[in-house]
């Protein structure tokens, strides 16, 4: 069972699923095996042990499914590692296009700093479109 220990970050527990950086492949997942202050240690997928600071770690969606998902506003943590690691597997099966909805799409219409006209006008993301067409 996970621990949670007083001073860390809320999602980040001993037991957790995080992506820590790396200086070859930018980040690798491991899971938290023992906190010593600010220090986590880490076992690595890859087989490291890593020690890093608290405040480097991003937590790790485990329910993503194994193909990635095609929209990663579905993912639970919208981080650099986690959509890295989306594109890196939908590459991998040959389903590399993915989007993000736009903020955008559903502004709050009460805040005046959008150009609302401008916005409106705007073209939809050919590609986008298509994509449902087919659906």
């Amino acid at each position: 069972m996970a621990t949670k220990l007083q001073g860390m970050p809320k999602n980040i527990v001993i037991g957790s699923h995080v992506w820590v950086g790396d200086p070859e492949l930018v980040w690798i997942d491991g899971q938290i095996i023992n906190v010593n202050g600010e220090e986590a240690e880490i076992q690595a997928s890859n087989g490291k042990m890593v020690v890093a600071n608290l405040s480097k770690l991003h937590p790790k969606d485990m329910e993503n499914p194994e193909g990635g998902v095609d929209d990663m506003i579905k993912l639970e943590n919208l981080h650099e590692p986690g959509v890295l690691h989306n594109l890196a597997t939908r590459f991998k099966i040959n389903e590399i296009y993915s989007k993000i909805l736009s903020s955008l799409d559903s502004p709050h219409p009460q805040i005046p700093v959008l150009p609302w006209p401008r916005v409106e006008k705007r073209p939809v993301v050919p590609q986008l479109e298509a994509t449902n067409s087919l659906r």
